[in-house]
C-alpha cells in the first residue's frame, strides 16, 4: 500500500470521494518489467490503453517507452494527446465502422481487423494498404468467460481454417499483410495457459512467412486476492523465450518483431480507490456497509463478480482496542440490490466517518465508470515520485451532467 493512513484522509479532505488514486512509482515498475520479459527478442510492449486511459498515465507509460493499443477513435485521440506517435499506435479493431476505420487510415495508424468482412471492407476502403489480422488460436484463458477472447465461445478472430480466404482478400486488394495478432483473454496467473495459446498461434504465423510482425498478446493477470500468487514472469519469459527461439529457427524473417499486450499488469496495483462510509446497519442476518462507491465508480465486481481487496481506515487513527471483527456485506450508493462491492467480508468494526480502500483499482475502474443515476463520477489523483499529490482528473459537476443536452 503506498499511501498511509494519515494521507489517505489528507486526500479525502483535499478531493472529496470517492477518490482514484494513482502511484506513479508503481506503474513505472510495472512498465519496466514487461519491458525485461524478453531481453534477448526484438520485442515491443504495447499497453492496452482500455485498461486505464487517463492522459497523464498515458504521459507516463510513452515516456517509458511503451507503445501502445487502441480500440477505438476516441482512444486514438486520447493517445496522440498524450504523444504517441501514429507508428506507436495499433488499432486492434472489432466490428467498427468505414468511418472508424478512415480515422484511423487518414492518420496512418496500422489497423488490425478480426473477420473476413472487416477485411474485405478495409480492402474496398484503402486498397494496396497496410493491415494486420486477428487470429483466433482456438484457445482462450481468463478470471470470467466475459473477458475470455479466444477458443470456440467469443467473437474475436479468425479461425485458422480462414486463412484461405485472408490470402486471398489480401491479394484481392493488393494489400500489405504487416502483421497478425491473437489474445486469449484477461487476467490469468498461471503461464502455462499463455505458452499454450502462443504455440498454437505460432502455427498460424507460419503460414505467412513475410510479415513483419507477431503480436503474441497479452492478459498478463495480478493477484487480487490475499495469498494468490503473483504472475512468474521469470518463468513466463524464459518459457517464451524457448518457445520463440524454436519458432524463428524455421521461419525466413529471422528479424521479425514480437509485440505483447499488458493492460491490466501495467495498471492495475498503481491504483486504488478511496470511499466513505455513510451507513452501518443490520438487515435481518447481514451486516451492511454502505458506501459511496456503487457500480458507477466500480463495475468490476457486479460485472464480473470480481474481487478486490478492501482496507477499513479508521477516522482520527481510532484504534478498534478489542480488535473486533464483523461478517459484512459492503454496498454502493446506487438503487441496484446487486450494487455490491464485496460479498460478506470478515473487516474490523466499521462506524460512519471511517474510509475504506479498494485495492487493485488502476485497471478497469474510472474507464468503466458512468453516470448512473445521475451520480458524478469521481476525481483522479497522482502521487508523483516525490511523494507529492496531483490532480490529473477533475471530478464531474452537476452542470456536466447537461452540458450535452442540446434544449439548454
Amino acid at each position: 500500500m503506498f499511501l498511509s493512513n494519515d494521507t489517505i484522509f489528507e486526500l479525502e479532505k483535499e478531493y472529496g470521494t470517492p477518490l482514484y488514486v494513482y502511484s506513479e512509482a508503481i506503474l513505472r515498475e510495472r512498465c519496466r518489467e514487461m519491458k525485461n520479459l524478453l531481453p534477448s527478442k526484438n520485442l515491443r510492449v504495447n499497453y492496452s490503453a482500455k485498461a486505464n486511459t487517463n492522459l497523464e498515465l498515458l504521459k507516463i507509460i510513452r515516456d517509458e517507452g511503451l507503445d501502445v493499443d487502441a480500440m477505438s477513435p476516441g482512444e486514438i485521440y486520447i493517445e496522440q494527446l498524450a504523444g504517441f506517435d501514429s507508428k506507436q499506435i495499433f488499432f486492434i479493431s472489432n466490428n467498427v465502422s468505414a468511418e472508424e476505420m478512415r480515422y484511423a487510415i487518414d492518420r496512418n495508424i496500422l489497423i488490425s481487423v478480426d473477420s473476413l468482412s472487416q477485411l474485405e471492407m478495409y480492402g474496398q476502403i484503402n486498397p494496396g494498404g497496410k493491415v494486420a489480422v486477428r487470429f483466433n488460436p482456438g484457445k482462450g484463458a481468463g478470471h470470467h468467460e466475459k473477458v475470455i477472447t479466444a477458443g470456440e465461445k467469443t467473437k474475436f478472430g479468425v479461425q485458422k481454417e480462414l486463412i484461405p480466404q485472408v490470402k486471398a482478400i489480401v491479394e484481392k486488394y493488393n494489400l500489405t499483410l504487416e502483421g497478425i495478432n491473437q489474445h486469449i483473454g484477461s487476467l490469468f496467473l498461471d503461464w502455462q495457459d499463455y505458452i499454450e495459446g502462443v504455440c498454437s498461434f505460432l502455427e498460424i504465423a507460419k503460414e505467412f512467412p513475410n510479415i513483419s510482425f507477431l503480436d503474441i498478446g497479452g492478459g498478463f493477470g495480478v493477484p487480487y486476492k490475499p495469498g494468490e500468487s503473483r504472475l512468474d514472469l521469470e518463468k513466463l519469459g524464459k518459457e517464451l523465450d524457448i518457445v520463440l527461439t524454436r519458432f524463428l529457427e524455421g521461419y525466413p524473417n529471422k528479424e521479425i518483431e514480437f509485440k505483447i499486450e499488458p493492460g491490466r499488469y501495467i495498471v492495475a496495483e498503481c491504483g486504488v480507490l478511496l470511499g466513505s462510509i455513510n451507513s452501518v446497519k443490520k438487515s435481518y442476518d447481514t451486516t451492511y456497509i454502505g458506501t459511496d462507491i456503487g457500480f458507477n465508480v466500480l463495475a468490476r465486481p457486479v460485472m464480473y463478480d470480481s474481487y478486490h481487496e478492501v482496507k477499513i481506515v479508521k477516522r482520527n487513527n481510532k484504534m478498534n482496542k478489542n480488535h473486533t471483527r464483523v461478517i459484512a456485506t459492503i454496498v454502493g450508493n446506487i438503487c441496484e440490490s446487486g450494487d455490491i462491492l464485496a460479498h460478506q467480508r470478515e473487516i474490523p468494526v466499521a462506524e460512519v466517518g471511517d474510509i475504506i480502500t479498494v485495492f487493485n483499482a488502476g485497471a478497469y475502474g474510472y474507464v468503466m465508470s458512468s453516470n448512473y443515476n445521475c451520480r458524478l463520477r469521481p476525481a483522479e489523483v497522482l502521487i508523483d515520485l516525490n511523494g507529492e499529490a496531483r490532480l490529473i482528473r477533475k471530478r464531474d459537476t452537476l452542470e456536466s451532467l447537461v452540458q450535452n443536452f442540446i434544449s439548454l
